[in-house]
């Protein structure tokens, strides 16, 4: 027998199985969660709780991005017009070149910062004026390159100043004897 016979047979009456509906994975999770907390509350779990019964503390008017100001705030994300942000990303460029190691990678930093200051020039500008130009890949691998020589120069210098004579090792001689 079909539903439709069934429920003709029990007085005409269309019965719903509660049970035969379908629940995606929202709506279960917001279910299981709203019958832990009904829960809690029975059991007086909330009733302690730091500042219950106290007026929260609400701006005057209301704004609709208090929770991205907020996670702004709270990560110190500064949100600054592109013009700007190359600047700052020029000035430190240099620094993280010298992070680096490998001279693809220092090749593939300054192909990033070039196109991402030729993709400014070509939006409509939002702030100050553009000023940061291109860099040349070639001159600044040849100026990390240059610093990258330095500071290994200025290594060596300190590691004869703290050792001034090298000492010779004494080389030991185990002789075996066979049993």
């Amino acid at each position: 027998m079909t539903d439709q016979e069934l429920s003709i047979a029990r007085g005409g009456v269309l019965l719903h199985d509660p049970y035969a509906v379908a629940i995606d994975e929202g709506v279960a999770v917001t279910l299981l969660a709203d019958l832990q907390v009904r829960r809690a509350i029975a059991r007086g779990e909330f009733d302690d709780l730091p500042g219950s019964g106290e007026p929260i503390d609400l701006p005057d008017q209301h704004d609709p991005e208090w929770w991205v100001r907020s996670i702004v705030q709270r990560e110190h994300i500064a949100l600054l017009p592109p013009s700007i942000q190359l600047r700052k990303d020029d000035a430190a460029l240099d620094g993280r070149l010298d992070e680096m190691s490998d001279e693809t990678a220092v090749r593939r930093e300054i192909d990033d910062f070039n196109v991402r200051v030729v993709r400014a020039r070509y939006e409509l500008p939002s702030g100050p004026p553009l000023i940061t130009m291109p860099r040349d890949p070639d001159a600044t691998v040849q100026a990390w390159a240059d610093r990258r020589a330095a500071r290994a120069e200025r290594g060596r210098q300190a590691a004869r100043v703290d050792d001034p004579a090298p000492r010779r090792r004494r080389r030991r001689f185990r002789l075996f004897r066979s049993r």
